[in-house]
């Protein structure tokens, strides 16, 4: 390929998101900060290029980002109290975050809300509660994280939660349990998305089969092209066609390399054999770092394949991208931190694709799908919904 073709389409790109910035579907900065520098945004200076992140103001401003839905994670490893507590301590770092730096980021609670702030030339700045164990069993608590702010959460982290399998344990309830069901139907009731990165296969078809409003992947990538349980079938990929989700492909090394993908399969089971949960992040990354072989590495072009199967299977107005920055340790060549965005644009426009295509991955279908969302909660009439896990599981 030419280089005037190559200049052509970087232009094209940021022309496209001067225009539309793109909107992220899933950030760990508010971890990293728990860890790093006990949530003291002064400590963590995020004005300034960093070198121990993934993500800062300048360079989501060079990445052409203008929607983040930052994560407010737990580990799955917590009790109910210790999880629930946590994710507040998630949500309030994020709403520090967001006042601390009212020139560069807007809070947004309603996709209207987002398309302003972008429009102001801020950051919309959503929030996403990833796993389940974060409500605690209780749709009062869930309610509540809705009324601070959290517009999807993830069904589950690597752990099964006690109504609802994840993709990485062992299977308890086939997808999702009575109480499952009835937290997908609260959620649809607020105009909560739901999103079904990090569930079984089961848990994904389970929640489309109950769900009224679309769903989302905040973080997954296509299983066709690398076998981690952590990516989406073709199956599954192909029904959020009716549901009208979105898969937002991510570029955690593991989900989109297949060797990769292999090399954290036996690192787990090399785990195991010692006596670890394969599934405490932090404890594996350790283990990795000291006894286990260097991680195959990733690239570009294998996000590109991820994104185009997507679109070839469950359609143009059905893909998204989710980077994971800051909640993983290694990235493709190319996407080392948020500032990789316009390169991958400009790859698909190599390809092919066109400004109205790009566009919809950037960030059209996660705000079309929000906005549904939205206008199923509009229409739902039903009252909060009471049901206890106790009564209906226990």
């Amino acid at each position: 390929m030419t280089s005037t073709v190559s200049r052509t389409s970087r232009d094209r790109v940021r022309d496209l998101l001067a225009r539309r910035p793109l909107i992220d579907g899933h950030n760990d900065l508010a971890w990293h900060a728990r860890l790093e520098a006990g949530y003291d945004w002064e400590r963590l200076d995020v004005t300034i290029r960093r070198t121990d992140t993934h993500t800062d103001l300048p360079r989501l401003r060079e990445g052409g980002v203008g929607g983040q839905f930052w994560s407010v994670y737990v580990p799955g490893t917590m009790t109910d109290d210790e999880a629930v507590t946590a994710t507040l301590e998630q949500v309030d770092a994020v709403h520090r975050l967001v006042q601390t730096h009212p020139d560069d980021l807007r809070l947004a609670l309603t996709s209207a809300d987002a398309r302003t702030a972008i429009a102001d030339g801020r950051i919309a700045s959503m929030l996403g509660a990833e796993g389940g164990q974060s409500i605690g069993c209780s749709l009062g608590a869930l309610r509540m994280l809705y009324r601070l702010g959290v517009r999807y959460m993830t069904l589950t982290h690597n752990h099964n939660v006690p109504w609802a399998d994840a993709a990485t344990d062992t299977p308890r309830h086939g997808g999702l349990s009575r109480f499952g069901e009835e937290v997908v139907r609260e959620m649809n009731r607020l105009g909560m998305l739901v999103d079904l990165s990090h569930v079984s296969a089961d848990t994904m078809r389970h929640a489309i089969n109950t769900s009224t409003a679309p769903v989302i992947f905040s973080h997954s990538s296509a299983r066709a092209l690398c076998d981690s349980p952590r990516n989406v079938p073709d199956d599954v990929l192909a029904r959020l066609r009716d549901n009208g989700g979105v898969c937002m492909v991510t570029f955690v090394t593991e989900f989109v390399a297949p060797a990769a993908a292999a090399w954290r399969a036996d690192s787990m089971a090399r785990a195991a054999r010692a006596g670890l949960d394969p599934l405490d992040l932090e404890a594996l990354k350790v283990f990795q770092a000291t006894s286990c072989p260097p991680k195959p590495t990733a690239t570009l072009d294998d996000v590109v394949a991820h994104v185009e199967h997507v679109r070839a299977v469950a359609g143009i107005d059905h893909v998204g991208l989710g980077g994971d920055y800051d909640g993983t340790d290694s990235l493709p060549a190319g996407l080392e931190d948020v500032t990789g965005y316009p390169r991958l644009l400009t790859a698909l426009a190599d390809r092919g694709w066109n400004d109205d295509d790009l566009a919809k991955l950037a960030g059209g279908n996660i705000e079309r799908a929000w906005a549904r969302a939205e206008a199923v909660a509009a229409a739902d009439t039903r009252p909060p919904g009471l049901a206890r896990f106790a009564t209906l599981d226990g």
